[in-house]
């Protein structure tokens, strides 16, 4: 699933190749896609005929800003990728492939698709009376961006002081950090030197803020590599993530510790599979 370093690289490449894109016509072809009241004839209604303005995210949500000509705003276009869901831009009139769930098309012929193998992903209309996290509940129960001011080593403190589950666990709740998924967690309790099995409230404050630290490196070296692919994600010009790369636990289970030279060691916790060093995670 695209976490948040794949999804900031989305929001940026709709921002820079999406100027001026007049959605004259939509094509859903799979109404699962579309979430929310009215289903895909209201969400085509609303939307046609609207400018893609601006992008912003929160958590792994994307969130567009819509225009009318004049520039007035006519509500906004909420997505989540899910496991598979990706972007593609197309300049010519290249046949969608089987997995295309919904086509933005401007009135030049050029294309936004979104396209989902496992066709989880879901997009919404909100319109201008109703706020975002009233028409997306998922957004208003996110905890702090990891790269606010209000994600610090006593937000974490306070959170986590009752809570006995993996610290693992906590971090893969979004409520406890927006847009954490299982790659970054596993990176990031490497970086600070945690076992992933401590019980959260556990952690002393120093812990936390080794942790926080950690988590905004791990994000911003992810998000200047295009985030990672292992499987599914690529950009809107079809380009692979490289972080995958510099990989410091993640899928290495077996291989030297890049620190220690022990091997990674991989475990399911709290149902995910999760890989650490034994050595240098005590």
């Amino acid at each position: 699933m695209p976490e948040l370093p794949e999804v900031e690289t989305v929001r940026k490449g709709l921002e820079k190749l999406l100027k001026d894109f007049f959605i004259e016509r939509i094509e859903v072809l799979k109404e699962r896609s579309i979430a929310g009241c009215g289903g895909s004839k209201d969400f085509i209604q609303k939307i046609e005929n609207s400018y893609l303005h601006s992008w912003d995210r929160k958590g792994k949500y994307l969130i567009g800003d819509l225009k009318s000509r004049n520039n007035k705003s006519k509500g906004t276009l909420v997505v989540h990728l899910r496991m598979t869901g990706q972007f593609k831009l197309t300049n010519k009139e290249i046949p969608p492939c089987p997995y295309t769930r919904v086509r933005f098309i401007d009135k030049s012929g050029k294309e936004l698709r979104f396209i989902d193998v496992r066709n989880f992903g879901q997009m919404w209309y909100v319109p201008l009376n109703s706020s975002v996290p009233e028409i997306v509940s998922g957004i208003g129960r996110l905890g702090p961006e990891p790269f606010s001011d209000a994600f610090n080593s006593d937000y974490l403190k306070n959170y986590l002081k009752n809570k006995k589950r993996s610290i693992k666990s906590a971090l893969l709740d979004q409520k406890t950090v927006a847009g954490v998924g299982n790659i970054y967690a596993d990176e990031t309790l490497f970086d600070a030197g945690i076992n992933p099995k401590t019980e959260s409230k556990k952690l002393k404050k120093t812990d936390l803020n080794r942790l926080r630290n950690s988590l905004v490196k791990i994000l911003k070296i992810s998000i200047g590599e295009g985030g990672t692919t292992f499987s599914d994600f690529r950009d809107l010009e079809g380009i692979n993530g490289n972080y995958g790369g510099q990989a410091l636990v993640y899928r290495r289970t077996g291989k030297p510790c890049k620190k220690c030279g022990e091997p990674i060691l991989r475990e399911k916790i709290c149902g995910r599979s999760t890989h650490w060093c034994a050595n240098c995670q005590k």
